[in-house]
């Protein structure tokens, strides 16, 4: 039986719940990936997934670790001469490709209550679609460039901005680079980054960097707080700490508040947490340059 509209919004909203909880926010990605990185496209038409769909292939890609932007369904990839890999068996029935949604206009007949003649209406159904990570194909030879993953430097030469650099090495944090994520690891407590030349500006490197130090301070100041007041804390704590250090560029919002407004659209929870996350960031910001700022961390 066809699910709901209701059903799989709720199956989104689960996953997007689930994603929090890892720390994982897959709408926000600064720097560049490799030529088949980026934001999910079909490989047939080369066009982006729109609406929901990029978050919903972002957290497919999460789940497995995948980094290739190419999807397409089953179908699509046989008729280009590929075979979608068969299901490994710690994966559930159902889970190892991604539901996509797309909305068809569909046209129907009704009788016009005022004039009683046949006229036709257009409305939009809601239809699922599972579709499959280039990561999960077997590709014939003229498709093997869709393996690579050799990645596009943007910034050949990464100019240290130094009063950044002095506060983020002063926190004596574990900090590793490599890879096409940026996170922070709770349980092993280091911080994974993406190259400095990944990223387009040398704002986004650091607001990137001290947003993942706002998670590395969650333990070290006792905060406990919801998952989405941890993302807001830490977005939040990363603009103060850009516009203290006076990093370049800080004066631009833009990523921020988008990011923000797009967040508290999206869980659709209380707005007034936001002082809540504002307060704790302001913290946080202080926790983290404390250690540059040659006095003993506040702890919050």
């Amino acid at each position: 039986m066809a699910k709901s509209t209701k059903d799989i919004q709720a199956e989104i909203t689960n996953k997007i719940v689930e994603s929090l909880k890892s720390g994982t926010i897959p709408w926000r990605k600064p720097w560049s990936s490799s030529p088949n990185g980026g934001a999910p496209a079909n490989v047939i038409s080369g066009k982006k997934y729109r609406g929901i769909n990029p978050l919903i292939l972002s957290l497919h890609q999460e789940a497995f670790g995948f980094t290739n932007r190419w999807y397409a369904t089953f179908n699509q990839w046989r008729d280009l001469g590929a075979s979608v890999m068969r299901r490994p068996d710690p994966v559930k029935p159902g889970e190892w490709g991604a539901a996509i949604i797309y909305y068809a206009p569909i046209k129907k007949t009704k009788e016009d209550p005022t004039t009683g003649e046949e006229v036709e209406i257009e409305f939009a159904m809601l239809k699922q679609y599972t579709v499959f990570s280039a990561e999960q194909v077997e590709l014939p030879d003229h498709l093997r460039h869709l393996h690579d993953t050799e990645p596009d430097a943007l910034s050949p030469v990464f100019i240290d901005y130094e009063p950044a650099e002095i506060a983020i090495a002063a926190t004596q944090a574990d900090i590793r680079f490599g890879g096409d994520r940026c996170f922070y690891v709770p349980s092993k407590d280091y911080i994974q980054m993406v190259p400095k030349h990944r990223f387009e500006h040398v704002k986004e490197y650091y607001s990137t960097c001290l947003h993942e130090l706002a998670h590395w301070s969650e333990k070290r100041c006792d905060w406990t707080g919801s998952y989405a007041e941890g993302e807001l804390r830490a977005e939040i704590a990363a603009a103060f700490m850009c516009s203290e250090l006076e990093i370049p560029q800080s004066d631009d919002l833009s990523n921020t508040q988008a990011y923000l407004a797009s967040w508290l659209k999206s869980l659709q929870s209380d707005p007034r947490f936001i002082f809540k996350a504002s307060a704790s960031a302001s913290k946080a910001a202080d926790f983290v340059l404390s250690f540059s700022r040659q006095t003993e961390p506040v702890m919050a």
